[in-house]
């Protein structure tokens, strides 16, 4: 029994599992969307926002606790196979979180992805889903308008007096 036990198995080891995870968390950071499975976006999510609400402390320790699980084996610097020079590796996303994702979401508490359903998977039927990042910036709020007290508006079938 799975009684108060947390996270998914995926049919994986926990070595792969972790892989799997840091990898299509990279990935949603590099791309801002990705289409996967529904479980997996149900375990991606949670860890996504911790680094973006890490992220958006912008302090050095935030920077190594994030480096410290998003990287395993990315380097930042790589010698570019064209030019035989050494330059940033694109798929080093740290500096990306820290530069362009964080502050897109400086004024919002949480909530920074979201699962639209996309239907099922040709070959085996399982539930797609896009995980996207939401659009930053300032969630603006409505005042509240409140109402003035009227004794002559009639409600409902009877006509009762409000």
């Amino acid at each position: 029994m799975r009684h108060r036990m947390s996270g998914r198995k995926f049919g994986l080891p926990s070595d792969q599992r972790k892989a799997l995870l840091k990898g299509l968390v990279r990935a949603l950071f590099v791309n801002d969307k990705i289409v996967t499975t529904e479980t997996r976006a149900k375990d991606i999510r949670p860890i996504a926002e911790k680094l973006i609400t890490m992220a958006k402390r912008d302090d050095i320790h935030a920077r190594r606790m994030v480096r410290r699980y998003i990287d395993s084996n990315i380097a930042e610097f790589g010698v570019n196979a064209e030019t035989g020079k050494i330059a940033r590796n694109p798929h080093y996303v740290v500096p990306r979180l820290f530069t362009v994702i964080a502050p897109r979401y400086k004024d919002r508490p949480g909530g920074y992805c979201r699962i639209t359903k996309l239907g099922a998977r040709r070959g085996d039927g399982a539930p797609m889903v896009v995980l996207e990042l939401v659009e930053g910036g300032v969630v603006e709020t409505k005042p509240i308008e409140q109402e003035t007290p009227t004794t002559t508006k009639r409600r409902g079938l009877f006509a009762r007096r409000k």
